[in-house]
């Protein structure tokens, strides 16, 4: 791709917004920011207390990084574009927005696996837990789910830093990789088709990860009483939301890059391209802070120290 210091891209989806820009970026400027804060806290709080040094808890504050990666690879810069005059990004700054966006992507599903994984050791297996999630194999793991969609995208990625650029309009508020091959000088069906394959080695082993740990934790729960039942499935609940928000948010942006989406009103498509990012990096740290018992009583406990909430609901949250 030896064009690219030449080559801007037109984002349009800015221009038709253009009349609602500052609104627009007070919005993304808050919600970063929240964000930011949310998921720096939930780390904070894990990592200051020793009885939170938990398998699941250090893939939670994985995943919280993940979270404030993808926010940052889109929300700072879609900022910077709003206000601008010509809504005109550098090729270089799209590529590397690109890898960053699709890397977060695939890297979220992958931690989510890994903590569905997690709970299927920790309800099947309680005994032999501290055996099987050792701090050796949580370290291993923590390697693979970062190396992986790294890798894996970035053999991908390389054909598309090959073809050369003669498009410059990009429809969307941010760059995706189907996006610079539409711009291409020639057509290159292959990267499609080598696309398709890539998004089954960053979604399958993923999904039958997810599936077989639910299933089996579905056969040990029905052989348990219904107390028990219900303290099993409850440490499951945080995750199987985070799980179902980032897959309906992921399917809304893979339909909307393979298929035509013009009937569909712009605002809609916005909101909704913008979904995979924004939604799970505020509901997450939320889910998993206040909806693990043991996180959510250190945190009642810090509000409590800096007088941000009344001790006595502070209290009635902390037993609930």
């Amino acid at each position: 791709m030896d064009n690219t210091t030449a080559v801007t891209f037109k984002m349009t989806a800015y221009v038709v917004m253009e009349k609602y820009k500052h609104g627009m970026f007070s919005v993304f400027l808050l919600v970063y920011f929240i964000s930011i804060i949310l998921n720096s806290l939930l780390i904070s709080i894990i990592h200051q207390n020793k009885e939170l040094h938990q398998p699941m808890n250090v893939f939670i504050c994985l995943l919280s990084l993940n979270e404030m990666y993808g926010s940052t690879a889109l929300l700072p810069a879609s900022m910077a574009v709003l206000l601008s005059k010509t809504h005109e990004v550098p090729a270089k700054w799209c590529m590397a927005q690109v890898y960053f966006l699709h890397t977060y992507a695939s890297g979220e599903f992958c931690v989510l696996a890994l903590m569905g994984y997690d709970r299927y050791v920790a309800i099947c297996y309680p005994l032999h837990y501290h055996s099987i999630m050792s701090n050796s194999k949580m370290r291993k793991l923590i390697a693979l789910v970062i190396l992986y969609p790294l890798i894996i995208f970035a053999c991908f990625y390389s054909l598309t830093l090959q073809l050369r650029l003669c498009g410059k309009v990009i429809p969307k508020m941010y760059c995706v990789n189907m996006e610079l091959v539409k711009n291409s000088c020639s057509n290159a069906p292959y990267i499609s088709i080598v696309g398709l394959v890539l998004i089954f080695l960053l979604v399958v082993p993923q999904l039958v990860m997810i599936v077989f740990s639910y299933a089996q934790i579905s056969r040990v729960c029905r052989k348990l009483q219904k107390e028990s039942q219900a303290k099993a499935l409850k440490t499951c609940i945080p995750h199987l939301f985070s799980l179902m928000n980032y897959t309906i948010g992921s399917l809304f942006e893979i339909i909307q890059t393979r298929f035509e989406m013009s009937h569909v009103a712009l605002e809609l498509r916005i909101f909704l391209s913008l979904y995979f990012v924004i939604i799970p990096s505020i509901t997450n740290p939320l889910l998993y802070g206040l909806g693990t018992q043991i996180v959510r009583v250190y945190i009642l406990k810090l509000f409590i120290k800096y007088k941000i909430l009344p001790t006595k609901l502070a209290n009635a949250l902390t037993t609930a």
